[in-house]
């Protein structure tokens, strides 16, 4: 079979070809992982294939409890999104544990 105009980005059981002996190989960037990909794949998809590229990380959010334990957060844009099963985008956001400690904490009755 050959990926020939036929070339998908992630799981797509839509995108295959007629393979030998009456099985389907596959043109989508996931046929890699189960090693179904047509004989041409590498060759004709990957050639054209661009990676995700990411920006830089935000700042820190505040901590979500002004008092007592809580999470921080951070995310970061896509900059170049992936295109022709080229490598996917990194985590795009962070969390982190804080300890809120707000000057009005410890005045509660």
């Amino acid at each position: 079979g050959s990926c020939r105009h036929r070339c998908c980005s992630g799981r797509n059981n839509a995108c295959w070809a007629p393979g030998t002996r009456r099985a389907r190989c596959y043109c989508d960037s996931y046929c890699q992982r189960t090693g179904d990909c047509c004989q041409d794949y590498l060759a004709t998809c990957r050639r054209a294939a661009v990676g995700c590229a990411v920006g830089p990380w935000g700042p820190w959010r505040g901590c979500s409890s002004p008092c007592g334990v809580g999470s921080r957060a951070r995310s970061r844009q896509v900059t170049v999104p992936p295109r022709h099963g080229g490598d996917p985008c990194p985590d795009l956001k962070q969390r982190r544990g804080c300890l809120g400690q707000h000057p009005t904490c410890g005045t509660a009755k």
